[in-house]
């Protein structure tokens, strides 16, 4: 894409000489390609890992400015997983939980220009405007940038539940959502069938690129399976080292269900804490917290951390340059005991 299409004025009058732009062709071209690539005999000796963009790579604006090439270094090394009806989603993403409506798109702008290319937000955060505002001012296009939203608790119903994407679509400026949850099941208002079929007419409709659910649990999941005709997407769910959902998962790969963790890390502190993961960042050169997204990475999770701290953005997305063993995937995993940080879908709602 030409530099002029998504930079400013003023990057282009930072434009690089005809010399500097061959120098630059040709290290990205190293770069992308590969060096083993290009030489058969090093990629021999060497093997043909995946490596980083030089820090010299040239990118527009600033952080914040929403005029940005965005980091490669990071966007093309995250994995996306499949998801059961063939749109694909990056395997870790941007949650936005909790964060203040006016600080959402500064923070939005922060995860995008790091390269993140996967925003999780809700109906119920308050705060879709500032990721709608965040994409549409990063100049990036609309297809680069994987967004969901889910379902508010107040508006389960099948009318309703059409409704209120329509109202979100607008908050976000979209005409689509890539993915809309049901936010929770909501057992007692037994309301959560008839919203899933809602769900599917959205689908057909073209306004979610695919649907699923989040916090459902088994026999949700089961109501949902013998009721309708569609199985969810993916379920969102809590699920960190204290709380690793075995069983849930062992439905959801049977199921062809894709896993979404929220409160991947545990909201940090005591569990970040613990002795196993210290140990194991001091091992591998990493933060805590990289240790335990890496973990979910490897048991396939698909994960959104969040944090309107740049550096903790950044830190976050760079988990892809190093792998967990087996026997140490496993010492976080028997962490396990089945400590619930967030609220109870058997009760919840």
């Amino acid at each position: 894409m030409p530099l002029s299409s998504v930079c400013s004025e003023q990057a282009e009058r930072r434009r690089p000489s005809g010399f500097q732009r061959v120098v630059i062709v040709a290290m990205i071209t190293v770069t992308v390609i590969g060096p083993d690539v290009l030489d058969p005999a090093r990629r021999a000796r060497h093997g043909s890992g995946e490596r980083r963009l030089p820090r010299q790579w040239p990118r527009c604006g600033a952080v914040g400015t929403g005029r940005f090439v965005g980091s490669l270094r990071f966007m093309s090394r995250v994995p996306k997983i499949r998801l059961n009806n063939g749109v694909e989603i990056p395997q870790l993403g941007f949650g936005v939980f909790q964060i203040e409506p006016d600080q959402t798109a500064p923070a939005v702008r922060m995860a995008l220009e790091a390269g993140y290319r996967h925003i999780d937000t809700a109906q119920g955060y308050n705060n879709e405007e500032g990721v709608g505002q965040a994409i549409r001012e990063s100049g990036l296009p609309r297809g680069e940038v994987f967004v969901t939203t889910k379902l508010a608790n107040s508006r389960h119903g099948h009318d309703e539940a059409i409704a209120a994407l329509d109202e979100s679509l607008e908050r976000l400026g979209f005409d689509h959502v890539d993915l809309f949850l049901i936010h929770w099941p909501r057992p007692k208002a037994n309301l959560f069938v008839e919203t899933w079929r809602a769900f599917e007419k959205i689908a057909s409709d073209g306004k979610a690129r695919a649907i699923g659910v989040s916090n459902f649990r088994v026999p949700d999941l089961q109501r949902l399976a013998a009721e309708t005709g569609t199985v969810p997407a993916l379920n969102q769910i809590e699920l960190h080292p204290w709380l690793p959902q075995t069983e849930l998962r062992a439905y959801h790969q049977k199921h062809g269900i894709a896993t979404e963790a929220w409160s991947p890390l545990g909201k940090g502190g005591e569990l970040l804490a613990e002795q196993v993961i210290v140990a194991l960042a001091e091992k591998y050169g990493k933060s805590p917290a990289q240790v335990v997204l890496r973990w979910h990475l490897q048991l396939g999770n698909i994960v959104i951390p969040k944090s309107v701290t740049l550096s903790r953005i950044r830190e976050n997305i760079e988990v892809f340059d190093f792998e967990l063993s087996d026997d140490d995937v496993a010492s976080i995993s028997e962490l396990e005991n089945g400590r619930r940080l967030g609220p109870d879908p058997d009760v919840f709602g």
